[in-house]
């Protein structure tokens, strides 16, 4: 029997004790529970690139401005639902900075991070028009979007994107709306997980067909900004973060902290609606859900307020102080975020130097950037037997089918690595390669 970092016994007793059969039905809350087991049972420190989750300091400025909005009371009052007006003002003039698309600053939501922007997003456009009740999903893209839709009891829809860049995306785009049941798209750029970022021929093409089919879009920016092939980080200069926004009136933009600002403990983003789009009234929306049927006052006055009350007070100020920082030139947010970047070139290269193969590896005929996140294959192997067989190498990643990837491979996040654990990977990776070119002899 090989000899593997990790001890094998160690590995499929956690794995029968966590209940995972195949890799391919585990969640990342899974593998992140039995990674946990087995490095406290091994004593060994595993390379993890399981989960998406800032693996740099948070913004000094964030944090000083959130300690002074404590001292000074904000924690014994609760906030407005559509959030503070300083930060809704300077989100506004972020998204013309960066992005040069002009939102008012009513359309600028608080919301306790993406997670529940895009909740209560899903929840208002699913029920916009009765005759409209699917999300179309421009796959691969994030889990647990999804499993919100199946909370809800939301119907969705999704391909993988992989085959239809370019203009081949209008067709396959126009086979789902044409059926006349697509509330709402969504997808994310830079994307999780595969990093391909559309450009603006396709931004134009989802565009043109949301005016077409009355369709409304949901650009999940959680990367914002992070496609490092340009410099998108300097305010009022181009170029700027692309967007559908530049296309069509029908969008809601959802815009992260946690990893452009590394602020994701104190669960904090900005959900940003077209001006259009936010008094747009909704016969339907009355009915389900009483109010005005606006857009916006449904999103912020009927769901925001019943799920949560609004969003974290101090937290606001935090994300108010980085924004006004960075709107102003003094906080250059994508300049320490790029360590991400490097780390995936270096991560890549080790990867490839030892039998791996990408596999989401350009933008129609550009290389992928390198960022949070990179895709790995290994030939003869199916996704969930390398997630499985990486984890007796003390290396945890995702299966791809996760993220509605119709590709056999992983997941591979960097944000977790430190440059000290390179030599560990580069390590394991070898051993990997040196059992698995051996067995591949031997059969």
């Amino acid at each position: 029997m090989k000899n593997t970092p990790i001890n094998k016994e160690v590995v499929d007793k956690q794995l029968a004790y966590c209940g995972i059969n195949n890799m391919a039905d585990a969640t990342i809350r899974d593998i992140v529970r039995v990674v946990n087991l087995i490095q406290e049972e091994s004593g060994e420190k595993f390379i993890r690139m399981e989960m998406g989750v800032p693996g740099l300091k948070p913004a000094k400025v964030g944090i000083e401005a959130e300690k002074k909005a404590l001292e000074e009371g904000a924690a014994s009052a609760y906030p407005m639902l559509e959030g503070v007006k300083a930060l809704k003002e300077e989100g506004s003039r972020f998204v013309k900075n960066f992005m040069n698309i002009d939102i008012k600053a009513d359309g600028i939501v608080p919301t306790v991070g993406s997670m529940q922007g895009g909740y209560a997003a899903f929840m208002a456009i699913g029920n916009c028009d009765p005759k409209k009740d699917t999300i179309l999903f421009i796959d691969p893209g994030f889990p647990v979007q999804k499993t919100q839709l199946e909370v809800m009891g939301q119907k969705y829809e999704s391909f993988d994107v992989y085959n239809y860049r370019g203009e081949k995306l209008r067709e396959k785009l126009e086979e789902f709306l044409s059926k006349g049941n697509i509330a709402g798209m969504i997808y994310s750029n830079p994307n999780n997980p595969a990093w391909i970022c559309f450009n603006e021929e396709e931004l134009k093409i989802i565009g043109e067909l949301a005016n077409k089919y009355d369709t409304i879009v949901m650009e999940d920016l959680a990367y914002f900004a992070m496609d490092f092939r340009s410099d998108l980080g300097k305010p009022g200069v181009a170029p700027y973060q692309p967007s559908v926004a530049n296309y069509t009136d029908n969008y809601v933009l959802m815009i992260s902290s946690s990893k452009a600002f590394s602020y994701a403990g104190q669960r904090i983003g900005l959900l940003c609606i077209s001006d259009k789009l936010y008094s747009r009234k909704f016969e339907n929306l009355e009915k389900r859900f009483g109010g005005t049927g606006e857009l916006g006052y449904t999103i912020i006055y009927r769901i925001i307020y019943t799920l949560s009350s609004g969003t974290s007070h101090s937290a606001q100020y935090a994300l108010c102080a980085m924004l006004k920082a960075a709107n102003e030139g003094s906080f250059d947010f994508i300049n320490d975020v790029k360590e991400y970047g490097e780390r995936a070139q270096i991560m890549k290269k080790m990867f490839l130097e030892n039998g791996f193969e990408l596999v989401y590896d350009t933008d129609v005929n550009v290389p992928l950037a390198d960022g949070f996140y990179f895709t790995v294959s290994y030939p003869g192997m199916t996704g969930a037997e390398l997630n499985k067989e990486l984890l007796y190498y003390g290396i945890s990643a995702i299966c791809l089918n996760e993220t509605g990837s119709l590709k056999e491979g992983l997941r591979a996040c960097v944000s977790q690595i430190s440059r000290d654990q390179f030599k560990d990977l580069e390590f394991r990776l070898k051993e990997f390669e040196k059992h698995h070119q051996l067995e591949s002899k031997l059969s």
